[in-house]
């Protein structure tokens, strides 16, 4: 018996390790249960700073399906597209990770990768969906890491120049200082996340974006 028991928790032990975000997801899932949401709009998946992002206030004139999940990296928005994306059939899908990822330590050249493979798997199944990509701001937080993040933001831009069905949107260039640096007022006190300043670029930049598509 304690056999058996040793082998179900080891089990569980490496489901669990394989699916990161699995309870932020399921608590999608069951949103959508209660209440479907409109297909051919507006998704926005990505990491905290679109779970932060006060998206239906920002945008009342637009409908919007905000999927984005705190700590998560581009290959999680990957893993779990055909549960938070698909369904819906969005018309434009709007992205912002990476920043989690190089954090991780993975390399500006990895998360092209995966953003490549989100793209895919997105237009495996709509292939008329625009998807746009937010780029990595910089921040006070992760200040070192900046020249990685700029990598990776060069990166994206020049894949999505690629495809007309693609877009960047750099909202990193309003938010840098007169020495290139971050920008301390626009971010919350962890000198990571954005304020409500922040956000207003976002809104500003981004909406623009959105109602022009």
């Amino acid at each position: 018996m304690r056999a058996i028991l040793a082998l179900l928790l080891l089990a569980l032990t490496q489901e669990s390790k394989t699916e990161p975000f699995a309870k932020e997801i399921e608590a999608f899932e069951a949103k959508d249960k209660l209440n479907s949401p409109p297909e051919n709009e507006i998704v926005l998946v990505g990491s905290s700073s679109i779970r932060l992002w006060k998206s239906t206030e920002a945008f009342p004139d637009l409908k919007i399906i905000n999927r984005g999940f705190g700590g998560s990296q581009m290959s999680d928005s990957v893993r779990y597209a055909d549960r938070i994306i698909l369904p819906y059939k969005p018309r434009i899908v709007v992205v912002f990770a990476g920043g989690n990822d190089i954090n991780a330590k993975k390399t500006p050249e990895q998360v092209v990768e995966d953003f490549k493979a989100l793209v895919a798997k997105i237009h495996g199944a709509l292939p008329k969906t625009k998807i746009y990509y937010i780029s990595i701001n910089p921040n006070v937080a992760r200040k070192s890491q900046e020249p990685k993040c700029r990598k990776a933001n060069e990166l994206i831009e020049q894949f999505t120049k690629s495809d007309p069905r693609l877009g960047y949107i750099d909202t990193a260039g309003h938010m840098c200082g007169e020495d290139g640096g971050p920008r301390p007022e626009i971010l919350r006190q962890d000198g990571l996340h954005l304020n409500d300043d922040g956000y207003k670029i976002w809104n500003e930049v981004v909406g623009a974006v959105l109602r022009k598509s």
